[in-house]
């Protein structure tokens, strides 16, 4: 099973910024120079780049061209995808030509699903399908309208049309770090053919400016709790992303620690910090020998 985290560049402006509910005035500016941006997530090891044409979203078209034009030539070779303003086949060659990896069409796709077929069949593997729900249906013209057609519904009329994938956004819960929906994520992604990727909502994760020589350590956090299931989500995340170390939480009797051994031999990495509860405070370093006494003694 592959896993990819696609951190994210939302344009309004010319700035990089994350909105709440999508709502245009409230926009939180998170960098000034979305090439910069855009070249310390590369640097930082991600593989693809997503963004998003906010402006454009609204307008129709293409707004925040130089923007994307600047990030295009700051990170040359990279994989970026772009969403935003396309609505025509011009516009759509235009973007692609110019280095774009793929397009995202949203509310071409509801609107004008004949171009949004023929974009699909004309750039095999370069188009996604890009679905905004608010509670269930389809939202478009940057989420000012909502659709009466459903996600679900939307998604499996393109299943056969080449569509690379659909991206997945939850309007209520994007840009309110309240996670990812995975109930509606895991349903959209059971009821269609088509590979789905679930948009974050955790701006302070993925758009925040990195610090120099970030990250010094890059911490996979567990439950010790769920068992095997805590060695096959750390085997997902070692495959696709640079893991230094593992932090293990609710290591309580319920759960004695022998999850702690499985998981540094699945992956060899660290043990760094374990816990009894889930906050900062909860958590202290790990010693190897005094957690093998302690599992003597249990």
């Amino acid at each position: 099973m592959g896993f990819s985290l696609y951190p994210a560049i939302d344009l309004k402006g010319g700035q990089v910024v994350r909105l709440k509910r999508g709502e245009m005035d409230q926009a939180t500016i998170y960098a000034d120079d979305p090439a910069a941006q855009a070249r310390s997530f590369i640097e930082a090891g991600f593989a693809w780049v997503h963004m998003v044409d906010l402006d454009g979203a609204f307008a129709g078209k293409p707004a925040n061209a130089a923007a994307v034009s600047a990030i295009i030539a700051a990170v040359p070779g990279a994989k970026l995808q772009l969403g935003g303003g396309i609505r025509s086949m011009a516009t759509a060659e235009a973007w692609l030509e110019a280095g774009v990896s793929r397009i995202i069409l949203g509310s071409a796709a509801v609107k004008d699903p004949d171009f949004a077929r023929a974009a699909c069949r004309a750039f095999p593997g370069r188009v996604a399908l890009g679905i905004d729900a608010r509670d269930g249906m389809v939202a478009t013209e940057g989420w000012a309208e909502t659709s009466d057609v459903s996600a679900t519904d939307l998604a499996r009329r393109f299943e056969d049309s080449g569509a690379a994938a659909v991206i997945y956004t939850d309007i209520a819960r994007d840009g309110m770090l309240t996670g990812v929906n995975v109930d509606a994520t895991a349903a959209l992604a059971r009821a269609v053919r088509l590979p789905v990727i679930s948009a974050s909502n955790s701006p302070r994760n993925f758009v925040m400016p990195l610090t120099t020589g970030a990250p010094h350590e890059s911490l996979l956090v567990l439950d010790a709790t769920i068992g095997q299931n805590a060695v096959a989500q750390a085997r997902v995340f070692a495959a696709s992303v640079p893991i230094t170390g593992l932090v293990l939480n609710k290591l309580d009797g319920s759960a004695k620690g022998g999850v702690v051994v499985a998981v540094h031999e699945a992956i060899d990495v660290p043990v760094k910090f374990v816990g009894l509860g889930e906050q900062i405070g909860d958590l202290e370093p790990f010693d190897a020998g005094d957690y093998a006494k302690e599992l003597v003694e249990a």
